[in-house]
């Protein structure tokens, strides 16, 4: 063996031990070439033919990093879902609750958690930066900026836009308690009790709780589990039923994980102004990439301001802090009165840290390690359901995010595999909650934004288990199976 081929190997040995994690940063060529005493050359063909096995990428300007093995994954789901297209009363939030009151035990393995764990995230430090600020916070502080929210804080927020190529000012923001107010003051906006809202199929249960909660009524609408919502199926569902607006996530959706293509968004963008139809959309996992650069949202192609934009930090940075906004378009001013009556602004302090944060340059630093972990747990998963949940299975492959989709056999009632499941200490999301009428019962959404480690990776081992004792039993009724997923 050649020398770089010796350095690649004493690497990759470290990577498949777990002594180098995903998202650690690799020493530079030149300080890796001191340290082992090699030549630049050597160090960058061991980088190079690791780069090649993808289990380290390389980043623009930033260096090198571990990936780690991406091994055997499970066969892609590749339908479109086929959700019978009419408008539905919803009536989920005892579902919802009853699955996600279980879900937020910490003694519970969490692959049905909405969360990531918070040990991924720079608490501390922002600790650290509110402790700083919040002495330097006048007296008038809390009232100056009610409603929209901090200046400063929407400018930084503005300038991220401005970096992605996206024209939106500060003054096209609001700030607020969350992502999830957000989305719900935005729907208040364009909707009046009785009307309906396109969603997809699945879609997240919080878009139908709000629904619910509004008295509004929801169009499922075909979904694919990579390309996002069926455009042909939406302007049918717009003809027939006239929707008041969509609610629609095209960045690494949840449940499916799906990403929308760049185009796809366009003529999504073309289909709405056509219409006249307002957009809600929730990007809140937009920054969390895999790939190369940021996807853009639909916002990005929406001339005439049809698109309320809702993100957060709680995803991206401070989960718990409950900061987001909502780019507005032509319904800022109403979204700002409706956020005054509401709540009056979100937490003062709260914005002045992240403020300060965000002028410090640590933020991408901090998203850069992030995706690494998310991806390398991603792909920890993937292999773990290969593994260990039974053939047939077919998942979603995303590529940002931390939630990923499981069909399993259609016989597999994932609603009891839930009850089985937390007898074991493990949770898990049934398909039935993202849906208004219990479709997809053989389904599963997983989390993986947590550490791996030997206990999910049991947890893991046990739900296959219990997914074979449910094919062994084959105690199904004719209707549990044709309630039907992605086909």
């Amino acid at each position: 063996m050649k020398r770089y081929q010796h350095l690649a190997e004493a690497l990759e040995s470290s990577i498949l031990s777990g002594a180098l994690h995903a998202g650690d940063r690799l020493p530079s060529i030149r300080a890796a070439s001191i340290s082992r005493n090699v030549s630049p050359t050597t160090v960058f063909k061991a980088y190079y033919l690791l780069e090649a096995k993808g289990l380290i990428r390389a980043r623009d300007r930033s260096g090198f990093y571990v990936v780690g093995p991406e091994g055997t994954r499970p066969p892609e789901i590749e339908m479109t879902s086929a959700p019978d297209e009419r408008v539905f009363n919803v009536d989920v939030s005892d579902r919802v609750l009853q699955v996600l009151g279980a879900t937020m035990r910490r003694d519970l393995v969490p692959l049905g958690s909405a969360l990531p764990s918070p040990e991924l995230y720079p608490i501390p430090r922002l600790s650290q930066v509110m402790a700083s600020t919040l002495p330097k916070l006048g007296v008038w502080h809390t009232v100056d900026d009610l409603s929209p929210g901090s200046a400063q804080l929407r400018h930084a927020i503005s300038l991220r836009y401005h970096a992605d190529g996206m024209q939106v000012y500060a003054d096209d923001l609001v700030v607020t308690n969350g992502a999830l107010e957000a989305l719900n003051i935005c729907l208040g906006v364009v909707t009046q009790p009785g009307d309906a809202v396109i969603v997809e199929s699945p879609t997240f249960y919080a878009a139908l709780q709000a629904l619910e909660r509004n008295h509004l009524r929801a169009i499922e609408v075909s979904t694919h589990p990579r390309d996002g919502i069926d455009l042909e199926a939406m302007e049918r569902a717009i003809q027939r039923y006239k929707p008041a607006a969509c609610w629609l996530m095209t960045n690494f959706q949840n449940p499916l994980g799906s990403l929308m293509p760049e185009d796809k968004k366009r003529d999504l963008v073309a289909l709405l102004q056509r219409y006249a139809l307002p957009m809600i959309e929730d990007d809140v996992y937009g920054e969390l990439y895999f790939d190369s650069r940021r996807p853009l949202p639909a916002k990005a192609f929406d001339q005439e301001g049809l698109i309320m934009h809702c993100s957060s930090f709680s995803k991206s940075l401070a989960p718990g802090w409950r900061v987001g906004w909502v780019a507005g378009g032509r319904y800022t001013q109403h979204i700002m009165r409706d956020k005054l009556s509401l709540s009056l602004s979100a937490s003062a302090p709260a914005q002045v840290a992240l403020s300060a944060y965000l002028s410090r340059s640590g933020f991408d630093r901090h998203l850069r390690t992030l995706r690494h972990r998310f991806e390398w747990q991603r792909n920890c998963m993937l292999q773990a359901i290969t593994a260990h949940f039974p053939e047939g299975t077919r998942t979603t492959y995303p590529v940002g995010g931390y939630f990923l989709w499981a069909e399993l056999p259609k016989c597999v009632d994932t609603s009891r595999l839930h009850q089985m499941a937390l007898a074991e200490g493990i949770s898990i999301a049934p398909g039935s909650i993202f849906s208004s009428h219990e479709r997809f019962r053989h389904c599963l959404r997983l989390n993986y934004g947590h550490p791996w480690d030997e206990r999910l990776q049991t947890g893991m081992e046990i739900l296959g288990r219990l997914i074979a004792q449910q094919l062994e039993c084959g105690d199904h009724s004719t209707d549990e199976i044709q309630q039907g997923a992605i086909p």
